[in-house]
């Protein structure tokens, strides 16, 4: 008899298990189909974009994505949506900036340039001077002040095409747009011309945040970059004759920091409302296309999360909230600010998942968590194979969820194919038309999909809740 007791408890114990496998694999297909059938990210995109366009912090087009999201958000019905104030850099482009080759008088080149975000403007005739062109840093500092002062510095060291991971491939060189100003102004140059974050062949330049550090604005040098197309044809002519002069004219201006906002919503948890589940991606994006991929869609996808799961009637264990945060740009200060409130309110965030790599197809997540999580999570990947989702890696969650950082919280990241992203990240071909609505869905159900698990079963399995209890 005792044996037979086990056998059947082992027995309900199995079919319970498969019931819930069973359970989740409805509400998934329940997800995805919802998304595909009747998703809302493509339309909120399309006005995001179309509408309103580049939403760079502190411009008027942020304070109208700021205002139609939160909108937007209310017309879904949740618990509560608010704005919470940040202050942010206000950094102005202005008119369209210019550039050329000179090899002889009266002989130029045009050249496709774009000023860096945070760079200081050119003296208002512009600046001329000869070239000289670094692969990094190592190099500048054998050339010395000798061979630097008084040139226009050109890094030209290229994405790492072999690398299949393209962020891996952006990192291994973002460091000459972010620092080389600061670097170059060390031993005397005039000014700084960075090839651009794109592993592609195009005329496209890319810009992208840059900072001087502590160096003394009298001291500042203005940073442009130069398109993948252009930097070849630079250095093609420098190779020929070393004597050539660049000429470049950018106008913008950095002004006093202004007020913005997180847009913020939420449902409320049933079982355990302190315990918060957050989703989200970033609101501001550069001025040269409309943000559709950098960040429309992770802002879009994000907001859909909680639509997605009021329309399927999946009523949360714990509060759900959508931050889309203002100010990842050129400064996470949304990010920042986000964190700084939640840890002051004591808030126990116990998920976060972020959407900022593009609306392309999802491929899985990154995940920046203790071996428990991880392991709950990789109990979860075969519920994701249906829909062609592998990629359940450690690694990174993402720039705005990151402050939150603490051992017990698990953050996530959306990875979507990325061989095409660094085709229009921070470039004027960022725009809707380049975005694919059903890939765009299916981020949106596949962030859905994660959520929906980790609300259900917790971080590792057990409520937050459960533990301080005990």
């Amino acid at each position: 008899m005792p044996q037979l007791r086990t056998l059947t408890t082992l027995c309900i114990a199995l079919f319970t298990m498969i019931s819930f496998s069973q359970s989740d694999e409805e509400v998934l297909k329940n997800i995805y189909k919802t998304s595909l059938t009747n998703g809302k990210s493509y339309d909120w995109l399309n006005h995001l974009s179309n509408q309103i366009g580049g939403r760079l912090s502190g411009s008027l087009n942020a304070e109208r994505a700021v205002a139609y999201t939160k909108e937007e958000l209310e017309k879904l019905g949740l618990d509560k949506v608010w704005l919470q104030p940040v202050m942010v850099p206000k950094w102005v482009r202005g008119p369209k900036e210019y550039a050329y080759i000179e090899t002889g008088p009266g002989k130029t080149t045009i050249l496709n340039i774009c000023a860096l975000g945070g760079s200081v403007a050119t003296p208002a005739l512009g600046l001329k001077a000869n070239i000289i062109e670094v692969q990094n840093f190592e190099e500048l500092k054998a050339l010395g002040k000798a061979n630097v002062e008084g040139k226009i510095v050109f890094y030209n060291r290229p994405m790492q095409v072999d690398l299949i991971n393209t962020f891996e491939a952006y990192g291994g060189c973002v460091d000459q747009r972010y620092s080389g100003a600061a670097e170059a102004a060390k031993y005397g140059a005039v000014g700084v011309i960075v090839r651009s974050m794109n592993l592609r062949m195009d005329d496209f330049p890319h810009t992208g945040a840059m900072s001087y550090g502590d160096l003394p604005v009298e001291k500042r040098i203005p940073s442009a970059a130069i398109s993948t197309n252009d930097a070849e044809l630079l250095s093609t002519m420098l190779e020929l004759d070393k004597s050539i002069k660049l000429y470049f004219k950018q106008n913008c201006k950095q002004f006093k920091d202004v007020q913005s906002y997180n847009v913020i919503g939420e449902i409320t948890g049933s079982e355990f409302p302190n315990e918060y589940m957050l989703v989200g991606g970033h609101l501001d994006s550069w001025d040269l296309g409309d943000g559709s991929h950098d960040d429309g869609a992770g802002v879009v996808q994000s907001m859909d999360v909680l639509r997605l799961l009021k329309e399927i009637g999946i009523k949360p264990k714990r509060s759900i909230r959508v931050v889309l945060f203002m100010n990842e740009e050129n400064g996470l200060r949304g990010g920042n600010k986000y964190a700084e409130i939640a840890k002051a309110k004591r808030e126990n965030h116990v998920f976060a998942l972020e959407s900022d790599s593009g609306g392309f197809t999802p491929r899985g997540f990154s995940f920046d968590c203790n071996e428990a999580s991880f392991n709950q999570v990789l109990g979860w990947k075969h519920l994701f194979k249906p829909y062609l989702i592998h990629y359940f890696e450690k690694g990174y969650g993402g720039a705005d969820i990151g402050p939150l950082k603490s051992d017990a919280l698990v953050l996530a990241g959306l990875r979507p194919d990325s061989q095409r992203y660094f085709d229009h990240h921070h470039a004027s071909n960022d725009t809707f038309d380049a975005v694919n609505k059903r890939e765009l869905e299916l981020g949106a159900a596949t962030m859905t999909a994660l959520v929906y698990l980790f609300d259900k079963y917790g971080v590792n399995g057990i409520s937050n809740n459960s533990q301080l209890k005990n």
